[in-house]
C-alpha cells in the first residue's frame, strides 16, 4: 500500500468541469486524508476554485493545459486532435510515468478507453479492456462488468473478465472467494450463444481458489445480488445498465406523480418520508458513480460527466480503494495463478471440439 494515495483528475472533463471536480475532490479528501491530487486542466478555472478549498490547495498541484476533449468527440478524432497535450491525457500520462496512482476523469468515455488503451496498454492476458462499476442490489453492491467498453467478445475474453471483477470484487468488499455469474438468457446450461457456453465450460474447467463459479444468471440477477460479480460482454452489459437507469428514472418519477395525486397521499408521502429518503440515497447514481476501466497497466477510473460534486467523489474514492489496496497486483497475481488455468482449460476444450 502506497503512503500517500496520488490522483490525477482530468479537471476540464465532464459537463462544468472545474467547478465540479475540484469540490468533489475536496469532499473525498475529507474521507481519505492520505490522498494528494495532480489537477490537470486550464489554471484559470482550476485555481479559482482551488482558493475555495485550502485543504485541497494544501495537497494540490496544478498542471496546465488549455486543451480539452469534446464530449461530443469520437474517440479516433479526440486522439488525433488532442494526443499528449489534453487534460484527459496528461491525467493518464502522470499514471504511466509513475507520477499519480490513479486518474480520474469524467470526460468522453470512448476518448478515455481510447486514450488508456494506448498510452498505458493492456496487462499480460488481456486482449481488451473493460469497464467495470459498481451496482446496488438487494443483498448489497455487486461488481457488473463490460459496461460496453468493447463489443462482443470470445469465451476466453469473458473468462477474463471473470477473473478481473473478481479480483476488484476481492479488494472492494473484502471477499476470499467472490461468487460470479455469467450474464445469460437463462439459467439453463444449454441457453446462450457459443461464446458464452464456451465461457462456462472454462471457468468450470479452472475450478479456482480465487473465485466461486455459479453458472448463468439471467438480468434479474443483477438486482437480487445473486452473485458478487457478474459478467457480459460489452453491448449486453450497456444495455443492461441503461435499462436499470431509466427504470429508476421511472420509478422515482411514478412515485412523485403518486404521491402528490391527492391530500391523502400526500399526508401518505409526509409519514413515509424517512423511508422513501432511504430508497431515494439507495438508487441515486451519483452514490454509484465511478466506473474503473479494467485491464490496463494503470489504474483509470471514469465518472458520469453530468455527475454532481458529491457524485464526482465517489469516483474519486472508487480510484483511491483501489490504488490504496494494490488493485494491479491482485489482478496480476490472480491472472497469473488462474490465467494459466484458463489457458489449460480453453487448451483442452479445443483438443475436444
Amino acid at each position: 500500500m502506497p503512503q500517500k494515495v496520488r490522483i490525477a483528475l482530468d479537471a476540464m472533463g465532464g459537463d462544468v468541469g472545474a467547478s465540479v471536480v475540484i469540490p468533489g475532490a475536496a469532499i473525498s479528501l475529507s474521507r481519505h486524508p492520505d490522498s494528494e491530487f495532480l489537477l490537470v486542466g486550464d489554471r484559470a478555472q482550476i485555481e479559482p476554485e482551488l482558493a475555495k478549498h485550502p485543504a485541497l490547495k494544501a495537497v494540490s498541484k496544478v498542471i496546465h493545459t488549455d486543451v480539452a476533449v469534446k464530449n461530443d468527440e469520437k474517440p479516433s478524432q479526440a486522439l488525433r486532435r488532442t494526443r499528449r497535450a489534453s487534460s484527459m491525457w496528461l491525467a493518464i500520462d502522470a499514471v504511466k510515468h509513475g507520477e499519480a496512482d490513479v486518474a480520474v476523469s469524467a470526460g468522453n468515455s470512448g476518448a478515455l478507453m481510447a486514450m488508456g488503451s494506448l498510452n498505458l496498454r493492456t496487462l499480460p492476458g488481456v486482449d481488451r479492456p473493460a469497464l467495470a462499476a459498481v451496482w446496488p442490489t438487494l443483498r448489497g453492491d455487486s461488481v457488473v462488468l463490460d459496461l460496453g467498453a468493447t463489443i462482443g467478445g470470445d469465451a476466453r475474453h469473458l473468462a477474463t473478465l471473470a477473473v478481473m471483477g473478481s479480483a476488484m470484487a476481492s479488494v472492494l468488499f473484502n471477499l476470499e472467494r467472490p461468487t460470479v455469474g455469467l450474464l445469460n438468457i437463462g439459467s439453463e446450461e444449454m441457453k446462450g450463444h457459443g461464446e458464452i457456453r464456451e465461457a462456462a465450460e472454462m471457468l468450470r474447467a479452472m475450478n479456482s481458489t480465487q473465485f466461486n463459479y455459479i453458472g448463468f444468471v439471467e438480468g434479474d440477477a443483477i438486482g437480487k445480488g445473486l452473485a458478487d460479480v457478474i459478467v457480459s460482454e460489452g453491448f449486453s452489459g450497456n444495455i443492461a445498465l441503461k435499462a436499470a437507469e431509466g427504470t429508476a428514472r421511472q420509478m422515482f418519477t411514478l412515485l412523485r406523480e403518486a404521491m402528490s395525486s391527492s391530500w391523502l397521499a400526500r399526508i401518505g408521502y409526509l409519514l413515509a418520508r424517512g423511508a422513501f429518503q432511504k430508497l431515494r440515497d439507495k438508487l441515486d447514481p451519483n452514490k454509484s458513480n465511478g466506473g474503473l476501466l479494467l485491464g490496463l497497466k494503470g489504474v483509470v477510473v471514469k465518472s458520469h460527466g453530468g455527475t454532481n460534486a458529491e457524485g464526482f467523489a465517489y469516483a474519486v474514492d472508487v480510484g483511491y480503494e483501489m490504488a490504496h489496496f494494490d488493485l494491479l497486483t491482485k489482478i496480476n497475481q490472480m491472472l497469473n495463478r488462474d490465467g494459466s488455468a484458463l489457458v489449460q482449460a480453453q487448451t483442452a476444450q479445443e483438443a475436444v471440439s
